[in-house]
């Protein structure tokens, strides 16, 4: 029964992807922790609620080389880069680590999609609703939403398992509703039907 149960809710999400962005050391920081004291519980529960659903989860993650070959201009120029391969900035919080077959991207932009890897994913296992979180709200995941959006996914950010300085984190949820939706973790179960009625008219326009 339980069987019969898993694979009924994977059939159900099969077009829903989460993005879980950037939930790395480095990005984290005391006004952040300040501001959001839930965050490392609601990200948990973000995964158990996309994990008991069957949603896929994606993880991005950025990572750098030392020798800089990999890095932005502008972060050359400024001799510094968050997420340094092998330095305890670049670790996941444990709360954020992957399961078993999650699939992890390694970026090297704010944007996720500037690593084709990501769309290739997405496109092959037939995605086309993205939620999106993690870090830094008006950075990261807000290129990558735009991005997601911009490729023809419908978007909705998890708001609650996001963070940033808290104005910034405020203005880019509320700047661009036209770019993307907004959903707590308690509601995406209950958002499923009006998600894939959405992309069924979307199949008949």
């Amino acid at each position: 029964m339980e069987q019969t149960k898993v694979a009924g809710n994977k059939r159900m999400w099969d077009p829903v992807a989460l993005l879980l962005i950037d939930v790395q050391k480095d990005f984290w920081t005391e006004e952040m922790s300040n501001a959001f004291p839930e965050y490392g519980n609601r990200v948990s529960k973000l995964l158990d609620v996309c994990r008991h659903e069957q949603i896929d989860v994606v993880h991005l993650r950025a990572g750098f080389r030392a020798d800089k070959s990999d890095w932005m201009v502008k972060y050359k120029l400024r001799d510094w880069i968050p997420c340094i391969e092998g330095t305890e900035g670049a670790e996941i919080f444990p709360f954020a680590e992957d399961a078993r077959a999650e699939k992890v991207i390694i970026k090297h932009t704010f944007d996720g999609f500037l690593n084709p890897e990501l769309q290739a994913h997405l496109l092959q296992n037939g995605k086309r609703f993205i939620l999106v979180a993690g870090l830094v709200t008006s950075v990261c995941v807000l290129l990558t939403a735009a991005s997601a959006a911009q490729q023809g996914y419908l978007v909705a950010l998890v708001e609650d398992c996001c963070a940033d300085e808290p104005a910034a984190h405020e203005q880019a949820l509320g700047r661009y509703p036209f770019i993307f939706g907004r959903v707590k973790v308690a509601q995406i179960s209950a958002n499923r039907e009006k998600w894939m009625a959405d992309l069924d008219k979307l199949a008949n326009v």
